[in-house]
């Protein structure tokens, strides 16, 4: 299991992140301070707390960003899309990942996002 001091400890059965091999693997991540409490927000607010929550985690397992394969994020409203993608957007620059985006019955928070990153050479 990874997890690290800046991530919010996960609040039920699962690990915050795994390394297995050339594999990271991070679970669905939202908007959440390293104390557990949500950071509730605009979209651009919570995309951006969700991804360095991401970062974070990714950094712990000794992955960087450029090396996240593929991305699923989910979204309480699919109206929050383009502004939510310009987060995203920045987040990654000229790294493009393979992303799955869904709208999603999400209690209370606007987004959740899970991420595989490839560490191999």
């Amino acid at each position: 299991m990874v997890t690290s001091p800046e991530a919010a400890a996960p609040k039920g059965p699962y690990s915050p992140a795994l390394k297995f091999g050339n594999w990271v693997v991070v679970s669905g991540q939202a908007a959440v301070s390293p104390e557990g409490e949500f950071l509730y927000g605009t979209i651009e607010e919570e995309t951006a707390t969700t991804l360095n929550n991401i970062r974070v985690l990714l950094e712990a397992a000794g992955a960087r960003v450029d090396q996240v394969v593929k991305c699923n994020c989910y979204l309480a409203d699919l109206a929050d899309f383009q502004s939510f993608n310009g987060v995203y957007s920045a987040f990654f620059g000229d790294h493009k990942p393979c992303r799955t985006t869904v709208e999603a019955g999400l209690p209370k928070i606007k987004v959740e996002i899970d991420a595989m990153a490839w560490v191999g050479e």
